[in-house]
């Protein structure tokens, strides 16, 4: 199977899979990614130990601050103490307050969570199938927090100077 092909796989099964944990499997939020494909985690019951990305995951799947994840436990693991098994999106969680499996302690940061491409694009064509027209609002587009904004905005008196200067640029060339 080629590369390509295995990715693509990957990212179908965590966007469109639903999946009940087990007994052994457990939910937890991420606090951070000290890096080397470790995640800082804490369970509902506000443990936190790190958790390792198998290698499937690794460049396909992105897991950020905040993000929720099924896991499963490490016998031999001293810091390293689960594996990610499955990262858990809006629509996941949705499903798994359902199903009434949903932890208690993570009902309100749950809410707060982005949801998945996968249910921004579907919401976005159901909303153009049921008659609605697309808006100029350009607020659901991401937003790279790592250039500054600057906001430019053009005034009356702004448009008259251009058009002086422009007028002296003419005449200065004739």
């Amino acid at each position: 199977m080629s590369q390509a092909t295995k990715r693509k796989h990957v990212v179908k099964e965590v966007l469109e899979e639903y999946v009940v944990p087990s007994p052994q499997q457990q939910i937890v939020r991420v606090l951070g990614t000290p890096g080397n494909n470790l995640h800082e985690v804490e369970t509902a019951e506000g443990t936190r130990f790190l958790v390792s990305m198998p290698t499937k995951f690794r460049k396909n799947i992105w897991i950020k601050r905040g993000d929720f994840l099924l896991v499963d436990p490490i016998e031999e693991g001293e810091k390293v103490k689960a594996e990610i098994n499955f990262v858990l999106y809006k629509d996941h969680v949705r499903y798994l307050k359902k199903e009434g499996l949903w932890p208690e302690a993570f009902s309100d940061t749950a809410e707060t969570q982005p949801s998945s491409k996968a249910s921004r694009e579907g919401e976005q064509t159901a909303a153009r199938s049921s008659g609605e027209e697309d808006s100029d609002d350009d607020s659901d587009l991401f937003v790279n927090t790592n250039r500054l904004r600057y906001g430019c905005t053009e005034s009356e008196d702004d448009s008259e100077e251009e058009a002086a200067v422009a007028s002296d640029q003419d005449e200065e060339e004739k």
